[in-house]
């Protein structure tokens, strides 16, 4: 990195910090720390939503995926608009109406306190694992980068995450979003443009859709029914729609983003507006994921794109055989770029291409054959080692390929994308403690500037635990692979308690209960010890055995009630 890098890392961050201190400090009462006072526009909501899920993980990750995989991820998304009408049609007014700091406050009004408590522990474990890993992700950047200890980096993330998070509370949360999400968003669409002005000039956006597409780069839609493949239509739809549900209508950290807009009609549009722009959103986040798989089809790739295993290997007995691998990957390169370049001339001709096509796949097929060689040797080396490098691709491209200034500028992007998403898990996690388990059961009368301070101690509490989780990270095929997952195993159960709650009224407190600690008890056994279905499905069959186990339960609990004679 240069100077001029450094500047512009520095300056971003430091301004949204002390932006989002300065501007929001000093809040007087729980519901101005915790709500924003109510006073939050639609477009901040949305803006504010839409930060809060796209974390660094998002931006890190989500391009290796595309390089690796292909468009095919994007269908996780497909149900995530269809979920936004339903909590805008059911969640977002009952909320309102009820005037709850929390969405777990409904469920105590609607049930009992131990059904309120069950959610609100389901809710901690996940999204203090999932805060965690949110700061992980760019501290991996960084320490890759500078070299600097892993630990150390996450902690100096957390820090300034939780420096203007317990200054402002979620008002601080909101604003701040505002200049992530620019920051953002202007530094991903002006890497596009960077990458594909690197591209020959032979070579136009058509042209390089048609590689990806020769490539398997481009395969968006899969409709198989095959339960084991994690990516299709239908997971899409149906997993992806009870977990949006669940995420969006459930998840303190984003039901927070809403509670503070203005009125309903103001949080319905903000979560609208999300609807449809978050689709698009990561579409394009792929699209650039497969624009640099494009771009090395006519430069130089590593054999493996992680630095640390890298390292590894060039200090081991193994030196040579990596050494003769890469040297087959250079002339593979050279056969690849002419194979890429010919293809392209013929699709400017109208040729028939399909003997070229078959080509590239061929020499696709010998590149994954030399890469899986590379990973083995490197579990040689450390059987330990992560040999998974999805997440240091784009990483890599930054590093090795931008012009100075825009390494410093994408590198705002990802810690800024971090520090939002982990500012609204903190905020949340922070207002449930203390709003569901320390203010239920606190003892005598409290003042409001108590349970503010509280929350503030929480607040630190919960940056100092997702700093530890980030500690003992370890990357788990996927980051982005691994946030849904972890999401995956309690949302579904959460889901089904709300769904039971707004509209099945006939089931009670302790059917509801039991029900749904079977059914979380359920999914850590299929997706522990089973393999048999993709992740995804996890929210549809706890959300769906909560609802049928409860149901059933309550019919048994009426029916053994002994008859009131007359």
């Amino acid at each position: 990195m240069q100077l001029l890098d450094w500047i512009i890392l520095t300056v971003t961050l430091v301004f949204i910090v002390a932006y989002g201190a300065l501007k929001t400090r000093g809040s007087k009462n729980v519901e101005e720390y915790i709500l924003g006072n109510n006073e939050t526009p639609w477009w901040t909501v949305g803006l504010s939503v839409m930060a809060t899920q796209a974390s660094a993980i998002t931006f890190l990750s989500t391009p290796g995926q595309a390089y690796h995989d292909g468009m095919g991820f994007v269908q996780f998304y497909f149900g995530l608009p269809l979920a936004m009408v339903v909590i805008c049609l059911t969640f977002i007014p009952i909320y309102h109406k009820l005037k709850v700091y929390t969405a777990y406050e409904f469920l105590e009004q609607r049930f009992d306190v131990k059904t309120r408590t069950l959610a609100s522990i389901l809710f901690m474990i996940q999204r203090g694992l999932g805060t965690g890993l949110t700061i992980y992700a760019p501290a991996i950047i960084l320490s890759s980068l500078l070299g600097w200890n892993l630990s150390l980096m996450n902690l100096v993330i957390g820090i300034m995450v939780i420096i203007y998070t317990v200054s402002g509370g979620t008002k601080a949360v909101n604003v701040t979003h505002k200049q992530q999400m620019f920051v953002i968003m202007g530094g991903m669409i002006i890497t596009f443009f960077i990458i594909m002005d690197y591209l020959p000039e032979e070579l136009n956006f058509n042209n390089a859709l048609h590689i990806a597409g020769a490539n398997d780069k481009l395969n968006i839609l899969e409709f198989s029914f095959d339960p084991e493949k994690r990516y299709t239509v239908w997971s899409g739809l149906a997993g992806g729609f009870f977990l949006a549900l669940s995420y969006f209508g459930t998840d303190q950290s984003q039901v927070q983003r809403y509670l503070s807009g203005k009125s309903i009609r103001e949080s319905q549009m903000g979560l609208i507006m999300n609807g449809l722009l978050k689709v698009p959103m990561q579409f394009f986040i792929l699209l650039i994921g497969v624009m640099v798989f494009v771009f090395f089809q006519f430069h130089s790739a590593p054999l493996h794109f992680n630095p640390i295993n890298t390292r590894l290997i060039e200090t081991s007995q193994h030196k040579g055989e990596y050494t003769q691998l890469e040297k087959q990957l250079t002339e593979l390169a050279t056969e690849k770029q002419e194979i890429s370049m010919l293809y392209v001339h013929q699709l400017n001709q109208d040729y028939d291409n399909r003997e070229l096509h078959n080509r590239m796949i061929a020499l696709n097929t010998r590149e994954k054959d030399l890469r899986d060689q590379a990973k083995e040797l490197i579990t040689q080396v450390d059987p330990n080692a992560e040999t998974n490098d999805k997440d240091y691709v784009f990483l890599y491209f930054i590093l090795n390929f931008l012009p100075k200034g825009m390494i410093g500028l994408l590198l705002a992007v990802i810690i800024s994308a971090a520090m939002s998403s982990s500012a609204s898990g903190l905020n949340a996690l922070a207002s449930t403690t203390a709003i569901d388990i320390y203010k239920r059961n606190v003892k005598g009368e409290k003042s409001e500037k108590h349970f503010v301070n509280a929350t503030k101690l929480f607040t630190l509490f919960w940056g100092i635990v997702a700093i530890l989780f980030a500690c003992v990270g370890t990357l788990f095929e996927n980051l982005i692979q691994l946030v849904n997952i972890v999401g995956s195993i309690f949302y579904g159960t959460v889901l089904g308690i709300f769904l039971v709650a707004f509209y099945i009224k006939y089931v009670r407190a302790q059917a509801i209960f039991i029900g749904a600690l079977i059914s979380q008890c359920t999914i850590f056994y299929i997706y522990f010890f089973t393999d048999f279905i993709g992740f995804l499905w996890l929210n549809v069959i706890g959300a769906a055995l909560t609802i049928i186990l409860s149901s059933l339960i309550q019919l048994f609990l009426n029916q053994s009630k002994p008859a009131i004679s007359t």
